[in-house]
């Protein structure tokens, strides 16, 4: 019986992140989501309480992943940024989902622990390596974060108009646009 909820639980989790990138909080149906997951709207409200709630275990779901799959390493800045590359290639609806939930969530709800306590220990990180001089001192280590984390989402973040004007630019090219674009960031 438990295997049978655990199941059921993330057939939800799954429509829901499906259903979520593609249509934010607002647009979100529960009645898609259960359909989609083999399920009803019941389900949800038992499991998460809310489509609200819902949303947020969907959100930390992505952000635990993204957290365990994707350490810093600061002796090698830009295997860090493709590797962020890989995963917005390998999962794109992972940053539409952190859009509509920047869009649709500005400041409404307490800060996720997991992503702030992972932001710290990277800001962290560059400040050591900054302060031992493996790094450069340019940026602050929060504005180099930064800066490392928007490069590597360049592509899947640009407008639908810059699409056209890159449609040739091959998947590993960009990639490597997004290596040399840190490892000139970091040689300034």
């Amino acid at each position: 019986m438990a295997r049978d909820a655990e199941a059921t639980r993330k057939r939800l989790l799954t429509a829901a992140l499906d259903e979520f990138a593609a249509y934010g909080i607002a647009g979100a149906r529960v009645d898609r989501i259960a359909a989609a997951a083999q399920s009803n709207k019941a389900q949800i409200y038992h499991y998460f309480g809310s489509k609200d709630g819902l949303f947020d275990a969907v959100f930390n779901e992505i952000c635990v992943r993204s957290v365990s799959e994707n350490p810093i390493d600061t002796a090698d800045l830009p295997g860090y940024a493709a590797r962020i590359f890989d995963g917005y290639e390998a999962r794109p609806e992972v940053p539409r989902l952190v859009t509509w939930y920047r869009l649709e969530r500005p400041g409404s709800r307490d800060p996720l622990e997991i992503v702030v306590t992972s932001l710290r220990a990277k800001t962290d990180a560059i400040a050591r390596a900054q302060a031992a001089g493996e790094l450069p001192s340019r940026f602050t280590a929060p504005e180099l974060l930064g800066l490392i984390m928007h490069m590597a989402s360049l592509w899947i973040t640009a407008t639908p108009e810059y699409d056209p004007l890159v449609a040739d630019v091959s998947r590993a090219r960009r990639r490597q646009v997004v290596v040399d674009a840190v490892t000139a960031l970091l040689a300034a």
